[in-house]
């Protein structure tokens, strides 16, 4: 009728034609521009304030672009068997716990396989989260057949992917790349490529433009770069945190994992008040639970760790990875004194810790109390697209995103936490840097060194 009238008018061809397409994404649910945001957000069936906690769990309206909910059950017939009879609660409650010790099992096997197989674990998840996310996204939008939209996600995934390792290859991997001149080459001009790369796909984006779906299709792109920004760069920060030493990749990802299994224990027998709206089977009893335990077990995890060199040591390579230094005060054992209070209700006037102990403290403290907010935000997405889970990798689970939301962002965290209280100058990258160098400029820093060393009287004479 719209158009009719338009036509009757005597309207522009161009401007029936965008009304047509302002209609058509009114009818996905996607907000336009007369009907503001809470419309659109009406018309998608997202919870809004008013709504209260039920409200998500209500049938979608007519038009809503939802995701079709998943009914294959990949329990392993012989637990489905052994569970059999319980109910449903205690049912769940036996599959999350047996297939959470064949995970934590899993991960204490990679750890002891080394840093090798750590990072493409951790590429493997990455790739899994993201294959995850954007499935979301097929899934809610592929009867519009958006032209190359999954082709062009997992080829900008491959960008991004190529410029983090390349930076990882660059700043770790100065022995290796010395000896290849082909990798020289590509360290050289590796941001110059990565830009390159990024600009084809930039181009394919633009040219696969469909003139009815021009404001679907910039959803989609924004839908893929956030997928990118939330998991492949808090991927390449884990990687990161590997680098400065394995027990700076063991501990945040062990406290995660405990927090997560202390909050679901005091919450499936102690849970009564209701913590989120976002995640109603969130009990205070639980998030304080797991708060409590999650110090505990991170203070004695860090313990355990730093006595030993394998983990406490920068991961470098030198032909073969090592772990082999003199280990930094953090992790040398200190003797601390108690205040006057303490030694009182103690009565305990010392007590010998690793300083990384204190530090754990930090980070459990994260994990326990911010932590969970990444969980929240994925229950938030989750729910605005009415689903439960990610995917159902994982039985009693969900999919693999379902388990590292907090995990990405305690890696965040334990990045920024490393490079503002932690790290150091580190001569051994500053050696790598040198090798690459030209022979003539190594020189010249040879010269400039002697001379300052000298200067000060650390060089002696005989050196000279």
């Amino acid at each position: 009728m719209t158009e009719l009238r338009m036509r009757g008018r005597g309207a522009d061809p161009d401007s029936v034609s965008e009304n047509k397409e302002a209609a058509g994404e009114d009818r996905l649910g996607l907000p336009g521009e007369a009907g503001g945001e809470g419309d659109g957000e009406d018309r998608l069936g997202l919870l809004g304030e008013a709504g209260g906690e039920g409200d998500g769990d209500r049938e979608p309206k007519a038009g809503t672009p939802d995701v079709p909910p998943s009914t294959v059950d990949n329990t392993p017939q012989f637990l489905n068997r052994a569970v059999e009879g319980l109910n449903p609660r205690w049912k769940n409650w036996w599959i999350r716990g047996v297939l959470s010790l064949a995970m934590i099992s899993g991960f204490f096997m990679v750890i002891y396989l080394g840093p090798v197989m750590l990072i493409l674990v951790v590429m493997t998840i990455q790739i899994k989260c993201f294959q995850e996310i954007i499935d979301i996204g097929y899934r809610v939008y592929h009867s519009y057949e958006l032209p190359w939209f999954r082709t062009l996600s997992w080829y900008f995934l491959i960008c991004v992917n190529y410029f983090f390792y390349g930076e990882t290859l660059a700043e770790y991997f100065g022995a290796l790349v010395q000896r290849e001149d082909s990798l020289q080459f590509l360290v050289r001009y590796h941001r110059f490529i990565s830009f390159t790369l990024y600009l084809a796909g930039f181009c394919m984006f633009v040219l696969s433009l469909v003139k009815k779906q021009y404001r679907l299709q910039f959803y989609m792109f924004a839908w893929t770069h956030v997928t990118l920004l939330i998991v492949v760069t808090q991927s390449h920060l884990v990687i990161q945190n590997l680098f400065e030493g394995m027990i700076w990749f063991i501990v945040p990802i062990s406290i995660v994992i405990c927090n997560d299994i202390m909050a679901y224990l005091f919450g499936f027998f102690f849970g009564r008040t209701p913590l989120i709206k976002l995640s109603p089977k969130k009990t205070w009893e639980g998030f304080i639970g797991g708060f409590f335990g999650t110090l505990v077990c991170g203070f004695i995890l860090a313990y355990l760790l730093a006595q030993f060199q394998y983990f406490v040591c920068p991961v470098e390579y030198n032909d073969r990875f090592t772990a082999d230094c003199e280990p930094s005060d953090i992790f040398v054992m200190q003797q601390y004194t108690f205040p006057f209070a303490v030694q009182n209700i103690l009565k305990w006037r010392t007590v010998n810790l690793y300083p990384y102990q204190i530090h754990s403290v930090v980070l459990s403290t994260f994990a326990s109390l911010i932590g969970p907010f990444g969980g929240f935000f994925a229950s938030g997405f989750k729910r605005a697209f009415q689903i439960k889970d990610f995917a159902d990798t994982i039985p009693g689970h969900g999919g693999i995103m379902d388990r590292f939301d907090c995990q990405y962002l305690m890696a965040t965290f334990t990045h920024v936490y490393i490079a503002s209280f932690i790290r150091g100058p580190n001569p051994s990258k500053v050696l790598q840097q040198l090798l690459v160098l030209q022979p003539e400029q190594q020189l010249s820093i040879f010269n400039t060194m002697r001379d300052r060393l000298s200067d000060r009287g650390i060089l002696p004479p005989a050196a000279m």
